[in-house]
């Protein structure tokens, strides 16, 4: 009798234990490391309408419903299944979740050609005030490099951007990337981007994953490894802080 009530309680706990995860991830701001902010309302109803559902249903169950006894292997592995799942949701909550690192925007290629979707558009920013460009974002630079890598284009055009350091593989020694990922959907989708930043011996004062301001002026890059023509000609690469929302979106 008792092994038909876990059996019967189980797909509960298993639902609540999501339940409670997502909608404590997103009662603290961190389920947009996850999942793209406009998704959140969404995520956190439909988990807790899964959960209302389950356990009308297991409410609504009877025990003669259940099949025959399971075997001892099953017994196990359901109990094991839903301490696992405990333990995640635990986990889940009470570890700090870590965002995308630059090993990650290695391997799925910084600067891919996935970032066309969130163009910034050429013509609008040759017509915007040289003001506005100071409040441009990493995916902003990156997407106007990919449309034009003309010098006279960037001329006086402030830049200040926050983002991790990815080093260059092509020079890692005197370039690396001021990087940030955009999401679309989920972390799972998200891609790198980022603006070339040339700084001779930058690793001594700063690692990989490091986060920092940089601000300056577009420059030809004077890297003979890099492929990148153009690099920022950084006044000051200054650590801080992750911000709150390391994504862009």
């Amino acid at each position: 009798m008792f092994w038909l009530s876990i059996q019967r309680w189980r797909g509960v706990v298993l639902v609540g234990l999501a339940a409670v995860a997502t909608v404590v991830l997103a009662a603290t701001g961190q389920l947009v490391l996850y999942i793209h902010p406009r998704y959140v309302v969404f995520t956190v109803i439909m988990v807790v309408l899964a959960f209302v559902l389950v356990l009308v249903s297991a409410l609504l169950s009877k025990p003669d419903d259940e099949d025959a006894p399971a075997s001892r292997l099953s017994k196990v592995l359901s109990i094991g299944a839903v301490a696992l799942a405990g333990l995640l949701a635990v986990a889940m909550v009470v570890l700090p979740a870590a965002t995308l690192s630059s090993a990650t925007a290695d391997q799925r290629d910084i600067n891919s050609t996935a970032i066309g979707a969130s163009d910034t558009d050429l013509a609008d920013a040759a017509a915007a005030p040289t003001a506005a460009f100071a409040s441009f974002t990493v995916l902003d630079w990156a997407s106007l490099l990919r449309q034009t890598t003309d010098l006279g284009f960037y001329r006086d055009k402030p830049v200040d951007v926050v983002g991790f350091i990815t080093p260059d593989s092509n020079d890692p020694d005197n370039v690396f990337y001021v990087s940030r990922f955009f999401v679309t959907c989920c972390a799972v989708d998200a891609q790198p981007a980022g603006v070339p930043v040339y700084l001779p011996g930058w690793a001594s004062q700063f690692e990989a994953d490091d986060w920092v301001r940089v601000t300056g002026v577009f420059a030809a890059n004077p890297s003979s490894g890099s492929p990148e023509p153009l690099a920022i000609d950084p006044d000051e690469v200054l650590p801080t802080e992750q911000p709150s929302e390391p994504y862009l979106f």
